[in-house]
């Protein structure tokens, strides 16, 4: 582009912004003036990409409730009577042999059977005596127990989950689905997640796992502290007025805006909507987190207590969230790493977390919330059938079969689907791979994952990436 080009440039853009009346302060006036100034009733969010949702959506928002470090689905739904009877012998060579596995490798493996006992509930589901919450709400409950991973440690594994590749800077699934759906509420971001401990080697999070990568930054997940301010720097600085506050806001603005026109960076207006968001944050966030002021018998369901920064009390906070339109809401608790110890730490991380989903689940369906909601619960992979001990009997990570389940809107209850073989090693039938559950979470929300992209050096990139993904319509109903 030659000067007398980028000169015109320049004065269109400022003709535009001061003759059209549309700058970015009218802008956010019209986000404020909430649905009715965009024509609500249209069918899709106001603040939807062009063209989505491709088809009509099952659900408004996403809860996925990350047990992070690997829960045992052989001490949770994947009932397996042959463990048992093999239990202690050597494990079979045709199983493991040239197979990943994180720390067993070299040793003499042995068969663990099941370190607890399974029933049946609702309409056949197999579920452990660790989860006596979870019996309650089987017929509720669609468990995958054929899931298939690609990364057998920690980090990786939660970067494949989240981002479906392993390659570090992806944008994560929250922020794809708030890049392309939005928030429904003008006063708080599209994505939150929150984080909770209690257990064995909790592994650390990082951030990165609700990074936007290459999308535009406002659209990454944004931490809620679990005690202190909910959101950093949210809160004034000591002597410092809401009405001070306001005026820095606007300046920065200005400032932001006037540069803006010079050098059109996207990242800028990022950095407009983002001080912008966190001025009116002040007022919604700190309300939203006081859970005080719910009924005794809600508190007391959930098994919450304002402050005490408790899976239980983030999953009270994720309920109100969605009353409040948020899309997407990532809730990780750490602390199933389970490599020794395990009966002991899985009735510590159940009883933390069993309970809390139940009244989750519970809260929203009588609220009429839950049909509108899909739930995801599982961890990054699973645990292998064969015995590790460090400190009592556990398990080691595995990938190559695991569960997870699904509830809520469009979501079939009550059902199980896919089986590992007879030893829970390997998926075996209905294998669903983490880009197939990627797939299917953007066609509940109205989205064709194969037609969802942003070009980016060169490639239409994709949360369900170039392999072969598909939506699993066994789950639906």
């Amino acid at each position: 582009m030659n000067t007398t080009d980028q000169l015109a440039n320049y004065l269109n853009r400022r003709s535009f912004l001061g003759q059209a009346g549309i700058g970015f302060g009218s802008a956010a006036l019209l986000s404020l003036l909430g649905k009715d100034a965009r024509g609500a009733g249209s069918g899709s969010s106001p603040h939807a990409l062009p063209g989505l949702p491709h088809h009509h959506a099952k659900i408004k928002r996403v809860i996925f409730l990350c047990m992070a470090g690997g829960p045992s689905h052989l001490e949770t739904f994947d009932y397996k009577p042959e463990l048992n009877q093999l239990n202690g012998q050597p494990m079979p060579d045709s199983f493991t042999k040239g197979q990943p596995i994180a720390q067993l490798q070299g040793h003499k493996l042995k068969v663990q059977g099941h370190l607890t006992k399974f029933k049946e509930y609702g309409t056949g589901q197999y579920i452990s005596d660790f989860l006596p919450y979870h019996r309650k709400m089987a017929d509720q409950l669609c468990i995958v127990k054929s899931m298939l991973t690609e990364q057998i440690n920690h980090d990786p594994a939660h970067t494949f989950m989240n981002t479906g590749t392993a390659i570090s800077g992806r944008p994560s699934m929250g922020s794809w689905i708030n890049y392309g759906l939005g928030s429904e509420s003008d006063d708080l971001p599209g994505f939150v997640v929150m984080t909770s401990v209690g257990g064995r080697n909790p592994q650390p999070i990082a951030a990165r796992q609700w990074g936007a990568g290459f999308l535009p930054s406002r659209h990454q997940g944004v931490e809620f502290n679990s005690t202190g301010d909910p959101v950093h720097y949210v809160t004034n600085p000591k002597g410092v007025s809401r009405s001070q506050q306001d005026a820095l806001v606007q300046s920065i603005r200005q400032l932001d805006i006037h540069r803006n026109e010079t050098v059109d960076n996207p990242e800028i207006k990022a950095r407009i909507a983002a001080y912008e968001m966190a001025f009116r944050m002040q007022t919604s966030v700190p309300e939203l987190t006081d859970v005080s002021k719910e009924p005794k018998h809600i508190l007391e369901m959930y098994g919450a207590k304002p402050g005490d920064g408790s899976y239980a009390s983030n999953c009270l906070l994720a309920r109100r969230l969605a009353e409040k339109g948020v899309r997407f809401i990532q809730l990780y608790h750490r602390g199933w790493d389970h490599h020794g110890g395990l009966e002991k730490y899985m009735n510590i991380c159940c009883g933390l977390t069993d309970k809390p989903t139940y009244a989750l689940l519970t809260d929203l369906k009588q609220r009429g919330m839950l049909e509108e909601t899909l739930i995801v619960w599982g961890g990054e992979f699973g645990r292998t059938p064969m015995f590790q001990g460090k400190g009592g009997a556990g398990r080691d990570h595995h990938i190559k079969g695991f569960s997870m389940w699904l509830a809520g809107g469009g979501i079939k209850g009550g059902t199980a689907y896919g089986e590992t073989d007879e030893l829970g090693y390997s998926s075996v039938k209905d294998i669903v791979h983490v880009r197939d559950l990627h797939a299917t979470m953007l066609h509940l929300l109205g989205i064709n994952h194969e037609r969802f992209s942003l070009k980016f050096q060169g490639l239409d990139m994709r949360l369900t990436g170039v392999e072969p993904a598909r939506v699993v319509k066994g789950v639906l109903a």
